[in-house]
């Protein structure tokens, strides 16, 4: 089934009388998951209230180009940023035309031209409107552009005639719209993430940790959440910037992190440990700066918890996915944490070949389960990313 899950939707009506299927649509594109904001012309209006709209929505309507309470009173770039999607329904034959033209000279033609997302438009207009060959010539101009149109379709119209111009329905113009985004890999599951290094105190401004950028999690992070999964990244110290639709919680040790992920478990379908987290931490904390001493000192030091093991103990243990950064024996390492801490798959990369591993770019991972394994060459690690989500959205189908 298609799907809208992390995905914003700008649906945009113009005046025709097909406006009042937009409720339905609007609908629609909640139930495959969609954020939904809606941008009326006022010829729309005329037709279906924004109130309604705001209703099934749940956000404000947008209606004119000059609002003062928008952000800075640049609201139409706001809703520009935002969109995933810009998806007119219905667009009438005047609105083909400003399109075509490049007219801004209301909201939902200024937001056209600002947009960076995709256009998709559902044309909806008298036949003889929609055969009449400046009507046409504008069509072929926004195809060629990249401009994606659902229907119309033909039949009964409201003002009596037969043929084309009834816009698409409001499930087949959904429908359409979550096809544009490909994946539905993990579309509606709920996937935890951890990334980056912990850090263990020893003092106000010391503490132990290790070379984790967070690249590779973050990378997973923004992978699951383009599959259509309800993503939380529990992240260790890194400045990285969080990933489009992916929820953030910003951890220091590894019992925070331990922590963050027990209180989010019992919700969650699909657990990817790929934080680097300190086995150890200091048996004390000083409360002060430790002043520097003799030639030598010593350091007692705990065993820090497990916290992929932990999750893959727990009562209902979601599907769950280990990292293992290792320096030799790679594949021997892998599979007996693989059996000993009893998950369902293991990621596997040498972190001692130049050029790959902490801090780099690039990858090179085996992918190892009870009844297999897969070598993923060296690539960025956001194309090893997708490469590993589509095997765990592979395994768990099997599973399920």
């Amino acid at each position: 089934m298609a799907h809208l899950f992390n995905r914003n939707i700008l649906l945009g009506i113009s005046g025709g009388i097909a406006a009042y299927k937009s409720a339905e649509l609007v609908r629609q594109l909640k139930t495959l998951g969609a954020q939904v904001r809606v941008v009326m012309t006022r010829g729309a209006q005329e037709f279906i209230t924004p109130l309604t709209l705001q209703a099934l929505s749940g956000n404000p309507v947008h209606c004119e180009l000059l609002d003062a309470e928008a952000e800075l009173g640049m609201g139409h770039i706001e809703l520009a940023r935002w969109a995933d999607l810009l998806l007119i329904a219905p667009a009438t034959a005047d609105l083909l035309s400003r399109l075509a033209t490049g007219r801004a000279d209301d909201l939902l033609s200024t937001v056209a031209l600002a947009t960076p997302a995709p256009l998709m438009l559902a044309p909806a207009m008298n036949q003889q409107m929609w055969r009449d060959q400046a009507t046409q010539d504008n069509v072929r101009l926004l195809e060629e552009r990249g401009i994606t149109l659902v229907g119309p379709a033909a039949g009964e119209q409201a003002c009596g005639d037969v043929g084309p111009g009834r816009m698409a329905e409001p499930p087949l113009i959904a429908e359409r719209a979550a096809a544009l985004f490909g994946s539905n890999l993990l579309g509606g599951k709920r996937v935890i993430i951890t990334a980056g290094p912990t850090r263990e105190a020893l003092d106000p401004v010391r503490y132990l940790s290790n070379h984790s950028s967070g690249k590779m999690g973050f990378a997973l992070a923004r992978a699951a959440a383009e599959a259509g999964a309800l993503t939380s990244l529990i992240a260790g110290p890194v400045s990285l910037e969080t990933p489009p639709h992916v929820t953030r919680v910003n951890v220091e040790s590894a019992r925070d992190m331990l922590a963050a992920c027990q209180e989010r478990v019992a919700e969650c379908d699909i657990f990817i440990a790929c934080a680097a987290v300190a086995d150890y931490r200091p048996a004390n904390i000083a409360e002060q700066k430790i002043k520097k001493g003799g030639e030598q000192a010593q350091l007692e030091l705990l065993r820090n918890p497990d916290i992929v093991a932990t999750i893959a103990a727990s009562e209902v243990p979601p599907f769950t996915v280990g990292f293992a950064a290792e320096t030799q024996d790679l594949l021997a390492y892998a599979r007996d944490k693989l059996q000993r801490k009893k998950l369902d798959m293991i990621v596997a990369n040498d972190v001692s070949t130049k050029g790959l591993g902490f801090g780099s770019d690039d990858n090179e991972v085996t992918v190892v389960w009870d009844s297999g394994q897969q070598v993923l060459p060296r690539a960025t690690k956001l194309a090893l990313a997708q490469q590993i989500i589509k095997l765990i959205a592979s395994r768990v189908s099997e599973s399920s």
